[in-house]
Order: C-alpha cells, then sequence, then structure tokens
C-alpha cells in the first residue's frame, strides 16, 4: 500500500474518490439523495461603478445550503448589505428546496451578525485556529 498526497490530483483519481463515497452512500440512502448534484451558486453585492464590494459563495446539496465564504468590504460592512445578501441566498435556497442553512465563523468574525438572522451555535472548535474558536451555525429556513 502506498499513501500518496496529491496537490495537483487528476480529474480522474477525484471522480474515482466521489464514486467511492456514492457507491457506499448507495446501501444507506436513495438513489435520489445519492447522485443529487452540488448546486454551487454565489451572491454579489456591487456599488455604483459595477465593482464587487461584498458577496457569499454557497453550495447546497441534500438538505442543506451551506455559506461557504460571506466577505463584505470595510466601506460596506454595518450598512445591512450582508443582511441584504444572505436574505437573497436563504430566499433562493429555500425556492429551490432546502430546509437549511449551515455555515462556521470564527470568534473574531460574524458569530453574533449571524445569530441576529436566527442561526444558532450547534458546534465549537476550540483552539481552532490556533487562540481562536471556530463556531458552527445553523438555520432552518
Amino acid at each position: 500500500m502506498h499513501i500518496e498526497l496529491a496537490t495537483a490530483p487528476s480529474a480522474a483519481d477525484l471522480k474515482t474518490i466521489s464514486q467511492g463515497i456514492q457507491s457506499y452512500n448507495q446501501e444507506h440512502l436513495p438513489d435520489q439523495l445519492v447522485f443529487e448534484p452540488d448546486t454551487r451558486f454565489p451572491a454579489f453585492a456591487r456599488n455604483e461603478q459595477g465593482e464587487v464590494v461584498g458577496g457569499i459563495r454557497a453550495n447546497a446539496f441534500w438538505n442543506y445550503c451551506i455559506i461557504e465564504l460571506l466577505w463584505l468590504s470595510a466601506q460596506t460592512r454595518g450598512s445591512g448589505v450582508g443582511s441584504r445578501l444572505m436574505a437573497a441566498v436563504e430566499a433562493h435556497a429555500k425556492a429551490q428546496g432546502f430546509n437549511y442553512m449551515r455555515t462556521e465563523t470564527l470568534d473574531f468574525q460574524a458569530k453574533p451578525f449571524y445569530e441576529k438572522l436566527g442561526y444558532q451555535v450547534y458546534g465549537e472548535l476550540a483552539d481552532c485556529p490556533k487562540g481562536h474558536t471556530t463556531y458552527c451555525l445553523i438555520k432552518a429556513l
């Protein structure tokens, strides 16, 4: 047995891993869940010049929509842009049939923001990254 860490894996090798977990999952889940494609989508906030000043990168599958990244430029923070972006993403996720939103945030990032929007902490990772706490949050749509 040879263990290899790949920083530039081939598409074929990545596909083998995906198909392997799908095959295993088929033993426990209905096919429509096993073979459901990821639904990746962004939401952007643009200023009057058309420049991106904030955005969300989301990925949805099964019955969850996961906020992978949320960024707001310094000039847009606290102006309601983040809440408007979240509302747009949540509305899209709900319209697509997803039941829950999930995300993670660090202790110096947006935990109070998410809680204000109805998210609840369901887990904490202490000292991750070192010296900080990662909070895992969820919200039912």
